[in-house]
């Protein structure tokens, strides 16, 4: 049938108070705790940047870049001996 995922069960076990935070967030937005939770977990454990970070990029000119040779570190502080 197209349009069907397989579902997969997980087991959480918290306490009083986290179980309390889950069921408070996920009535605030309307979501089922299931769902709730399933969207935390794909936003937190994504290997990707976060769309409003990669729409940073570029948006700083003068950001020095490690190879632009017009940002040149200045000499390293001189070291004592020991």
């Amino acid at each position: 049938m197209e349009g069907v995922f397989a579902m997969s069960q997980i087991t959480l076990d918290l306490d009083d108070a986290t179980q309390a935070l889950v069921d408070q967030a996920a009535k605030a937005h309307g979501l089922s705790k299931s769902r709730w939770v399933a969207d935390i977990i794909r936003k937190y454990a994504a290997h990707e940047w976060p769309q409003d970070c990669l729409a940073l990029a570029g948006r700083f000119p003068d950001f020095p870049l490690c190879n632009d040779s017009s940002a040149m570190l200045p000499d390293d502080a001189p070291r004592i001996s020991f």
